[in-house]
């Protein structure tokens, strides 16, 4: 057997078994559209057109929304201080999970929430997807503006930029050149994920959307979950239609590329300087403020004693609310989160050195896809092999997605080693595992231990594995938090939203920490 095929074995299994759902969840879903009469029931529902309607708000204001402050903030900003001043808080804004930021959201713009108590205005979030697209967009701009970070080439961009404004360009126009150009080409993943969240997203959508009737996504998990064979049908159907919805802003998206590509190609405005910087600038502001706001309504609510409208601050203050809350949640959402991440960790790295690279796109696949006819799949093999409601389902199930994510952030570094290093070691008559353990690893174990913290908070946010694999008998911080959404204990709400948020906090800070150790003392990883 060759060196190198144990490796190409044993990556191609561990990624078969963690993506086998793919399939029979596409085909489960498929399957109700070759049915007539399902498609009748389907009209036949009132729900789906205000739900239609619903679901294309939230998504439209979610991903115009989050590329629109994207490029305003960064149009305005790069390069400088002040965008090395903001890219630095994108950290801690991403460690805040969807399901922690809905919930602080709510407690801010709710009619009875933090605003209408101070200046007594009125916000109707839950009104036809509105809220829920804004809460998406705000959330989303700080994922694309974390990507933009990562594709932009500061040398050879600075030296366009100083020939377009030589040219009479000024600041504004000169970036949308030059800069806009040439990063929508390389958001367009990001983006196509962005778009397939904000269809098919349901903790956030339970939590901020519309009740009833909801959005497509939370109107299909509903149809899964009913005893009915017809009502988990026209749940499959639904979550079929997602899939086409999902095709059409491909297509709207790919059109609006041409038609802006072909607009910029004649865009002169060399008489304009506008400068756009105080607006990035107060932009870049409220969407900070408005996070840093919705940890602080968790906060507040978490330790109120008595807290009604329209008071604006709490009567008083006591821990009687962590006294008695559930941490047992705490207990399985990090045991979970720690046994996916390190099994993540360990298929990333067989795949990166076994694996061939021109199948990444394909792992991608579940960031594209609908999350409920795949979660319906794995729920089906679990059942199949008799492990559902356990701990190996629950962690298998969370690995189809925590999988991608750390990939998506190990394989630029993975790509960018020094292959010299490689062909020296192999001269030396090494073998792959022992150039793996002793070259590779500690090289990129920065890196590694940057995906091992993407890896850990992507499983602590996963909401319905965790429900479908599990089979109700897994309590975590976020089904708790979704639960409690609807159940009128605002305090227990926030303490469980702000234990989500402290777990992925704690481990970015403890692998930063480590990360700087090893820079410490492995001064040739600098």
């Amino acid at each position: 057997m060759k060196p190198r095929t144990l490796p190409r074995i044993l990556a191609w299994l561990a990624v078969g078994c963690i993506f086998a759902p793919l399939l029979p969840g596409l085909v489960m879903m498929a399957t109700p559209a070759m049915a007539p009469e399902i498609w009748q029931a389907l009209w036949a529902d009132n729900q789906w057109p205000v739900a239609l309607r619903a679901t294309l708000n939230s998504t439209v204001i979610s991903v115009a929304g989050s590329q629109a402050l994207c490029l305003v903030v960064l149009c305005g900003l790069w390069p400088g201080a002040r965008w090395q001043r903001y890219t630095s808080q994108l950290p801690l804004l991403l460690a805040l999970p969807h399901v922690a930021f809905a919930s602080g959201f709510l407690f801010l713009f709710t009619d009875n929430g933090w605003l209408a108590r101070w200046c007594g205005a009125s916000f109707h979030l839950d009104e036809n997807g509105i809220g829920l697209g804004i809460l998406l967009a705000l959330k989303e701009s700080w994922f694309l503006l974390w990507i933009a970070s990562t594709q932009l080439n500061y040398q050879t961009l600075s030296q366009q930029l100083t020939v377009a404004q030589s040219l009479g360009y000024g600041p504004l126009q000169s970036r949308i050149r030059v800069l806009v150009p040439q990063l929508l080409p390389r958001l367009k993943w990001a983006l196509l994920a962005v778009v397939a969240y904000s269809l098919s997203v349901v903790d956030v959508a339970i939590i901020l959307g519309p009740a009833n009737p909801p959005t497509l996504a939370v109107l299909a998990w509903r149809g899964l979950n009913d005893t009915d064979p017809q009502r988990v049908a026209i749940g499959m159907l639904t979550s079929l239609l997602l899939v086409g919805l999902l095709g059409l802003f491909i297509v709207l998206g790919w059109s609006l590329w041409r038609l802006l590509r072909r607009t910029l190609g004649h865009f002169s405005g060399r008489r304009h300087h506008f400068n756009i910087q105080p607006l990035a600038s107060g932009l870049g502001f409220i969407m900070t403020a408005t996070g840093i706001a919705a940890m602080a309504m968790l906060a507040l609510w978490s330790f109120a004693d008595g807290w009604f409208y329209p008071a604006i601050l709490p009567e008083a203050y006591a821990v009687s609310g962590w006294q008695t809350a559930e941490f047992t949640p705490l207990v399985t959402t990090l045991l979970l989160a720690l046994a996916s991440s390190l099994a993540g960790l360990l298929v990333i790295i067989a795949w990166l050195e076994g694996g061939n690279p021109r199948f990444d796109l394909w792992l991608a696949l579940p960031l594209f896809l609908p999350a409920l006819p795949l979660v319906a799949g794995q729920y089906r093999i679990l059942l199949i092999v008799q492990q559902d409601g356990g701990w190996f389902g629950v962690i298998w199930s969370h690995l189809l997605w925590v999988v991608p994510y750390m990939l998506l952030v190990a394989r630029p570094a993975w790509q960018q080693l020094d292959p010299r290093l490689v062909i020296t070691a192999r001269s030396f008559g090494w073998s792959s595992w022992k150039i793996l353990c002793w070259v590779k690893l500690p090289l990129l174990a920065r890196p590694m231990l940057a995906a091992l913290a993407v890896g850990f908070s992507v499983s602590i946010a996963q909401y319905l594995p965790t429900l479908y694999a599990g089979a109700g008998r897994f309590t975590t911080v976020t089904t708790e938090t979704v639960a409690l959404s609807s159940g009128g204990d605002p305090q227990q709400q926030a303490i469980q939203a702000l234990l989500q948020m402290l777990l992925p906090s704690i481990m970015f800070i403890i692998t930063l920490q480590v990360s700087r150790l090893i820079g410490r003392y492995r001064q040739g990883l600098r």
